[in-house]
C-alpha cells in the first residue's frame, strides 16, 4: 500500500507527510514510503540548532535519549535548592524543549532512514528560545493497519483547529519559506511536519508572509533518562518501543506490534507475577486472560480508541486479577530492555517535569508533541516493604487470631452450594424410570424412552423425596498435599449460629504479612461441620494418630464428627479405596464433587484467606486487603 498520492504533493517537487508524533504506526509507514521511494533530501520541522545533538543521538539507538535546549544561558544561576513547602512551579527554575530520541517517532524514523541511506537531511524549523506547544486530538493511528495514510489525513482536515497566533505562525512561515528555498535545489523533496501543521503550512507555502528572524538560543544537550521514567518520554509504551527495536534487529515482522505488542506485554507480565509470588498468585488463565482482553477491548471503545492506554491496561488488570498483578503490568510495561549508560548527564522524568543530576528541576516542553496526554489517578495496593513486614511480624500476638468476616461469608455460602451439588448427586443416583401412566412425574426420561421406541411406551422420571441431609463437606484443593507446604493446622470455631466449625490445613500466614496485624494464607484443605459443634482439636487429638496424610486425618474427623452418613467431598479426583476404607470405618459415604467442575478463578479466589491478630484489626483490615 503506498502513501504516495497527489495530496501529499506541495508543489511539483515537494512530497509534505503529515504525522502524527509519536505513533509507531506512523513510523512504519514513513519508513515504508522512504523505502519505496527515492527522495534528494529529507527535511523536518526541527531547528538547524539541534542537527548536531539529534543525529549523535540517532546514532545510539536503541538507547533512548532526548535532546534539550534551556531557554535560559548556561551562565546564568538556574536552580536554587528545594524549598520545604514550595510547589512544582516554584521548583522548576527554567524551561527546556527537548526532541525526544524515540524509536516510534515518525520524525525520528525518517532521520534515522536518511542516516542508514545516505540521504542529506535539512532542518527546516524556526530557531526559538522558548517554545510554545500546542496538540489536537487525533485518530487513533491504528486505523492505517486498514485505510492509507492520505485518506487518514484527510478525514482528519474538519477537525483540525485553527493556527493560533504568535509563535506558531511564525514558524510555519519560516518552515514555508525553507521549503521554497530547497525546492530550487532539489527535485524529490520529502518534508515531515504535524499532521495539525499540514493545512497551514501547506497555506504559507502558497502566499505565507516574510519569514521572521531566528532567536538566539544556547547549544542543546543531550540528556540521558531515567530507565525507569521513559514512560513519561516515549510516545507509545516503553515495553511497545523495546518489541519494535527486536523486530528491527531480528528481522521480525513489526507491522501488527500496537496490537500483538499489548498481549506479548499480558503474558510478560503474567510470568513476572507468577516468578514474584509463586503459590500465592491468583491463577491467570486462558479463560482469565480472555475476559481481560475483552474487558480491555470495551473500555477503549469507551474512549473512543483502537489501541489502549496505560491506564486502560492497568485499570482492567485490577479490576480482573487484582492489585499486585496490575503493579506487575505497570512495572512490565515501562520496561525497556535496550538501555545502556552512554555517558551523558541523567534526568529523571516526570510529567512535563525533569530532575537533573545536579538538582535542578526543570519544565520540558516537547518540540514533537503527540497527542494530548490526559494523566489520571488509580489506586492501586501497593508491595509491601520487607522492613514494613518484618516490624508487624514482631508485633504480632500467637494468642489472639481470628478470621475476616468478608471471607468467612464467602466460603459459607461456597460450602452451601456444595451440599446442594451433592444433594443433587445423590437424588439422581435413586431416580428411577417408570412407564408414563397419569403425570410426568420430574421430567421425560429421554434415554430409557428411545431405548423401548420399537414398543411405543413413554418412560419419565421419578425422584424420591430427599430424605435427611448433609452436616459436614471436605474440600481438598492440593491432593496429595506436602506437610511441608502447610505448616498451619487449626480448628476454628463459630462466632455465632451462621458459620460452620472449621478444620484446615494451609501455608504460613506469618511469611506474608500483607498489613499491620494482618497475615495471608492459602488453604491446602478444610472441613466444615454446620450446625456448628463444638469439637476438640483435631490436629492433636490421639483418636486420629492412625492417619497418615494430612488428607486422612481431615476425612476421619468428618467421618467422626458427622452426625449424616453422606458426607460431600470436594477434590480433583474421586476418593480412593484407602478413602473409602476409611469412610466405612465410620459407616460414612462420601459424594465426590469434582474440582474441576467449578470455575478454577472462583476456586483460586476461596483458597487465599487472611489470619488477624485480634478483632480490633477488622476495623481496618479491608485497606489491605482488597485489591490483593
Amino acid at each position: 500500500m503506498t502513501t504516495t498520492t497527489d495530496v501529499f504533493q506541495l508543489g511539483s517537487r515537494i512530497t509534505l507527510l503529515p504525522v502524527v508524533h509519536g505513533s509507531g504506526d506512523v513510523a512504519l509507514e514513513v519508513r515504508r514510503l522512504m523505502l519505496e521511494n527515492e527522495y534528494d533530501v529529507v527535511a523536518v520541522p526541527l531547528p538547524p540548532s539541534f542537527r548536531e545533538g539529534v543525529e549523535a543521538a540517532i546514532e545510539h539507538l536503541p538507547a533512548v535519549t532526548m535532546v534539550a535546549q534551556s531557554d535560559r544561558p548556561r551562565e546564568a544561576p538556574t536552580w536554587r535548592p528545594r524549598s520545604e513547602h514550595g510547589s512544582d512551579d516554584d521548583e522548576a527554575t527554567a524551561e527546556y524543549s527537548y526532541v525526544p530520541i524515540d524509536p516510534c517517532q515518525p520524525v525520528i524514523a525518517a532521520l534515522r532512514v536518511a542516516i542508514g541511506e545516505r540521504i542529506p537531511r535539512a532542518y527546516i524549523d524556526l530557531e526559538t528560545r522558548r517554545f510554545e506547544p500546542y496538540t489536537a486530538a487525533l485518530p487513533d493511528a491504528y486505523a492505517l493497519k486498514h485505510v492509507p495514510l492520505a485518506r487518514f489525513a484527510s478525514a482528519t482536515l474538519p477537525s483540525i483547529p485553527n493556527l493560533p497566533e504568535g509563535q506558531p505562525r511564525d514558524r510555519l512561515a519560516y518552515q514555508a519559506d525553507r521549503l521554497r528555498q530547497l525546492q530550487r535545489k532539489h527535485r524529490r523533496i520529502l518534508a515531515l511536519c504535524s499532521i495539525i501543521d499540514w493545512p497551514w503550512l501547506r497555506a504559507a507555502f502558497d502566499d505565507g508572509p516574510d519569514p521572521p528572524a531566528h532567536d538566539d538560543v544556547e547549544p542543546p544537550e543531550i540528556l540521558a533518562p531515567d530507565a525507569k521514567t521513559l514512560v513519561f518520554l516515549l510516545g507509545e509504551l516503553p515495553f511497545i518501543t523495546g518489541l519494535y527495536e527486536r523486530a528491527r534487529r531480528e528481522l521480525e515482522d513489526d507491522e501488527n506490534l500496537s496490537i500483538d505488542g499489548i498481549k506479548e506485554l499480558l503474558l510478560s507480565a503474567r510470568a513476572n507475577y507468577v516468578e514474584k509470588y509463586g503459590k500465592r498468585a491468583r491463577s491467570l488463565s486462558p479463560k482469565t486472560l480472555s475476559l481481560y482482553l475483552k474487558y480491555v477491548r470495551n473500555l477503549t471503545l469507551l474512549e473512543r480508541r483502537l489501541t489502549p492506554d496505560l491506564y486502560t491496561l492497568i485499570i482492567a488488570a485490577q479490576q480482573t486479577a487484582g492489585s499486585r498483578f496490575a503493579i506487575r503490568l505497570a512495572e512490565t510495561a515501562r520496561d525497556y530492555p535496550f538501555q545502556s549508560d552512554l555517558g551523558y548527564p541523567g534526568i529523571k522524568l516526570g510529567i512535563d517535569r525533569g530532575r537533573l543530576d545536579r538538582g535542578e528541576t526543570v519544565r520540558l516542553v516537547s518540540r514533537l508533541p503527540g497527542q494530548p496526554m490526559e494523566w489520571r489517578s488509580l489506586d492501586l495496593k501497593r508491595a509491601t516493604d520487607p522492613e514494613e513486614q518484618q516490624k508487624w511480624l514482631t508485633a504480632w500476638n500467637p494468642y489472639q487470631t481470628v478470621s475476616w468476616l468478608p471471607e468467612d461469608d464467602r466460603i459459607e455460602r461456597f460450602r452451601t452450594h456444595c451440599i446442594d451439588r451433592a444433594q443433587e448427586i445423590l437424588t439422581a443416583d435413586l431416580a428411577r424410570s417408570e412407564k408414563f401412566t397419569t403425570s410426568l412425574r420430574d421430567g421425560i426420561d429421554i434415554r430409557e424412552t428411545l431405548r423401548n421406541w420399537h414398543a411405543g411406551d413413554l418412560y419419565v422420571k421419578n425422584f424420591p423425596p430427599r430424605t435427611g441431609g448433609m452436616d459436614c463437606v471436605v474440600m481438598l484443593f492440593d491432593v496429595p498435599a506436602d506437610p511441608r507446604d502447610y505448616p498451619m493446622r487449626i480448628t476454628w470455631h463459630a462466632e455465632h449460629d451462621n458459620e460452620s466449625t472449621l478444620a484446615l490445613f494451609g501455608t504460613n500466614y506469618l511469611e506474608t504479612m500483607v498489613g499491620p496485624g494482618i497475615g495471608q494464607a492459602t488453604y491446602g484443605g478444610a472441613m466444615f461441620l454446620f450446625p456448628p459443634v463444638l469439637i476438640p482439636e483435631i490436629w492433636q487429638d490421639p483418636a486420629f494418630n492412625f492417619t497418615t496424610t494430612l488428607e486422612e486425618r481431615l476425612l476421619a474427623a468428618a467421618c467422626h464428627y458427622s452426625r449424616t452418613r453422606h458426607i460431600a467431598l470436594l477434590a480433583p479426583g474421586p476418593p480412593g479405596a484407602a478413602w473409602r476404607r476409611l469412610a466405612r470405618k465410620y459407616g460414612k459415604r462420601f459424594v465426590h464433587l469434582p474440582l474441576g467442575k467449578f470455575s478454577q478463578s472462583t476456586v483460586e479466589q476461596l483458597r487465599v484467606f487472611h489470619v488477624l491478630n485480634g478483632r480490633q484489626v477488622r476495623s481496618y483490615a479491608a485497606r489491605f486487603i482488597q485489591g490483593d
